[in-house]
């Protein structure tokens, strides 16, 4: 199930644990965010699985990845310039097309 929303798309899975994405942020959000002063995390190409233990928030500085989420039959696709927020408690499977460089970091209140 998609839905639109004022910053991207969110796609749903059979527990409603949604991933949002953020396409095309402007310089001002990215500072708003503090987003280059997070951790930097990358990967070759390949899939895996995770189960986030807690929310994470990434902005892809490259790369090209569909996630495929636990119980819903669509995935969700997200690059460069893409910021996305995985909820805490969701399972997915990462399938990485392009080498991915992000900056990432976790909410461990949620």
């Amino acid at each position: 199930m998609a839905k639109s929303s004022k910053h991207g798309a969110t796609e749903t899975d059979a527990r409603s644990l949604a991933i949002t994405v953020e396409r095309n942020l402007p310089e001002s959000r990215l500072q708003q965010l503090g987003i280059k002063s997070w951790p930097k995390w990358g990967c070759p190409p390949g899939k895996f699985p995770l189960k986030y233990d807690a929310q994470e928030t990434c902005y892809l500085l490259k790369g090209k990845v569909k996630v495929y989420t636990k119980g819903c039959p669509e995935c969700m696709e997200f690059g460069a310039g893409d910021l996305a927020v995985f909820p805490k408690g969701l399972s997915c499977t990462w399938d990485v097309s392009v080498a991915v460089d992000k900056h990432y970091k976790f909410d461990t209140s949620s």
